[in-house]
């Protein structure tokens, strides 16, 4: 991505890069470390195999993640966040913790009900 192609509010850049839902999973996922294909496939519960692939080429170009190809039959590839793709870790701790937080009022309010 092209610095002059970002938005100007700091909020809709990260939102650029890391707003579609699958990105967001894909991330959490390559958080714990590196992972192949279909480890990342799995684990993203619903997506394509399309999808998938078309999230992971944007995030390398975003420079966001990794792609290692291991010169193998059958091919092996390994995708890792980059320090870029590892410095998102707190924004989705926080969102992770947003969601719990939520949860729990949801269930207060329940409770009331």
């Amino acid at each position: 991505m092209n610095y002059k192609d970002l938005p100007k509010c700091p909020v809709e850049t990260t939102l650029k890069l890391i707003g579609e839902k699958w990105r967001i999973l894909i991330i959490r996922d390559l958080l714990n470390g590196t992972k192949r294909f279909g480890e990342l496939k799995k684990a993203c519960s619903g997506i394509s195999q399309k999808v998938l692939t078309t999230n992971l080429r944007a995030m390398e170009e975003d420079g966001l993640v990794k792609r290692e190809v291991f010169a193998q039959v059958p091919p092996k590839v390994e995708y890792t966040l980059t320090d870029v793709g590892y410095s998102l870790a707190p924004v989705l701790n926080a969102m992770a913790s947003w969601g719990t937080d939520y949860k729990t009022f949801l269930k207060i309010l329940a409770k009331r009900g």
